[in-house]
């Protein structure tokens, strides 16, 4: 359900829930963005293409998932990219937020989740509170920005669509029962091996 100003659905509606913020062009980050819903329970959270929203619909929702593929040589993916300079100006203060990110790490090793540690440094910059640090171990690449220098961990989940789809259900298990722990839903997601 897409949000197109702040109140469009009541405050405290909103508050309760996640807003599940994606860009995708070859619709892989889409799907994953819809299958992290599926774990949380749909009437938990709003799923919302980036190319729809607006800064106000970030300030409606405490708790936030962000989705952002990298493209070829470290690229942001073209809808986040029309939409940098807003969320530059969006206060993350006072809000929780777990990253997920698609690359692929043989093709373009170099750049491995290079969107995400960009929008992760981003988001920081601007006050928010980063859940859903995910282990290194797994995948094979040569650098990324998305890493914690020195901890073994990316900023959020890596998900490779391309040489390790067969992974990307029991990352997103383990990943999405990691969040809802982080984050306080006080529920558990279900898991699926979709």
């Amino acid at each position: 359900m897409a949000i197109t100003a702040f109140g469009s659905i009541g405050e405290a509606a909103v508050a309760a829930k996640i807003g599940l913020i994606y860009g995708s062009d070859d619709g892989n980050t889409e799907t994953i963005a819809f299958r992290i819903q599926a774990r949380l329970g749909e009437e938990n959270v709003d799923v919302l293409d980036v190319s729809d929203v607006t800064q106000m619909d970030f300030a409606s929702y405490d708790k936030l998932i962000l989705g952002i593929p990298t493209w070829d040589f470290g690229q942001i993916q073209s809808d986040w990219e029309d939409f940098w300079d807003d969320v530059k100006e969006v206060g993350f203060e006072g809000k929780t937020v777990a990253l997920f990110g698609l690359g692929d790490q043989f093709g373009y090793g170099d750049f491995f989740l290079d969107a995400m540690g960009m929008l992760h440094d981003v988001i920081v910059e601007n006050g928010a509170k980063i859940v859903g640090h995910w282990p290194v171990e797994g995948y094979e690449f040569d650098a990324s920005k998305a890493l914690i220098e020195g901890e073994g961990l990316f900023v959020g989940l890596g998900i490779d669509e391309d040489q390790q789809p067969e992974l990307s259900a029991s990352r997103l298990n383990k990943w999405v029962s990691q969040i809802s722990h982080e984050f306080n839903l006080g529920y558990e997601p279900i898991e699926l091996d979709d």
